[in-house]
């Protein structure tokens, strides 16, 4: 029997569950307009931008278009931006993704329901936090004088401002981070767990299995996939730490160790309109974003049998 083409499925499928289709139209449209077509503007990063000349107006630039990656390769800064990007995404790939994990454990093994829901109240309530309320009270938090401070001179520590010294900025960055993130994102991993089958709790604790074997050998392979997938995507966004809380952070005592890619995009771009030069460090940052998230699926998918696709 012939199979029908790919074009008349489509269409059938298509009478079928028009209803479905209509619903996702908007989105559809949303992400045709607002952000596949300005991705047209990736363009000026091989040319020499001038607003009065437009996209299309503006001259090419030497060396075959790749003038701004060169230099951008050949910058005194290119190492620091990497190597603060890199480290900062490893500190919360190390330190902040199994924070949620292990407080969604906890959580779920808390036979008191009113003391579960304060807990749950307390660790979500940051996430709604305006990130410059909470970069605000970090900032006094560090004054040689705030609550840090304090809390060291109990423990005999001089007290600093932490706020200038390089080698404190991806320790505060991250554990504020944590604080933040962790009860909010602690919410997909409960809801995993949920789904894992309680009979095998059931049976496991009548062959006489701890509360922590339960976990190791029950909750955690039940979740695993979940784990993988979203450890997966916090890879593919290694090289993509946001600007706006470094920003309300650091300032130029600390750039050494607190300059990233995203921090130098800002400052190229926005504060000396070199938009060209920016556009192409980002289309650089991108790129490398693009490979890790390949690469981390790949290696997914052979060692767990998980992937995103």
């Amino acid at each position: 029997m012939k199979k029908d083409s790919f074009g008349k499925r489509a269409s059938r499928d298509m009478r079928r569950n028009w209803p479905l289709y209509l619903m996702v139209l908007p989105v559809v449209i949303f992400y045709i307009l607002f952000c596949y077509k300005p991705m047209v503007g990736i363009i000026i990063a091989f040319k020499d931008y001038k607003p009065n000349l437009g996209i299309w107006g503006s001259p090419w630039t030497s060396q075959h278009g790749l003038y701004h990656f060169i230099s951008f390769f050949d910058s005194i800064f290119f190492t620091r931006v990497c190597v603060n990007t890199i480290m900062i995404s490893l500190y919360s790939l190390v330190f902040g993704f199994p924070a949620p994990i292990i407080l969604a454990l906890l959580m779920n093994e808390l036979k008191n329901q009113k003391f579960k829901r304060v807990v749950q109240t307390i660790t979500y309530f940051p996430h709604f936090v305006s990130t410059v309320v909470i970069c605000g009270m970090v900032r006094q938090f560090c004054l040689s004088d705030g609550l840090f401070n304090e809390i060291g001179s109990w423990f005999g520590a001089q007290p600093q401002s932490l706020l200038q010294v390089p080698e404190y900025f991806r320790t505060i960055y991250t554990a504020t981070g944590i604080w933040q993130g962790i009860g909010w994102n602690s919410i997909i991993y409960l809801a995993a767990i949920a789904g894992v089958d309680s009979g095998l709790h059931e049976a496991a604790a009548l062959d006489g299995a701890g509360r922590f074997r339960r976990i190791w050998h029950i909750t955690l392979p039940g979740i695993k996939p979940t784990i993988v997938i979203l450890l997966i995507m916090q890879i593919g966004g290694m090289m993509s730490v946001g600007y706006e809380k470094i920003i309300l952070l650091y300032n130029e005592s600390i750039y050494e160790t607190a300059d990233v890619i995203s921090t130098f995009v800002y400052r190229r771009g926005l504060l000396e309109f070199n938009w060209s030069f920016s556009t192409a460090v980002n289309l650089f940052n991108s790129l490398l974003n693009f490979i890790l998230v390949f690469t981390a699926n790949a290696i997914s998918r052979k060692v767990t049998e998980t992937s995103l696709f």
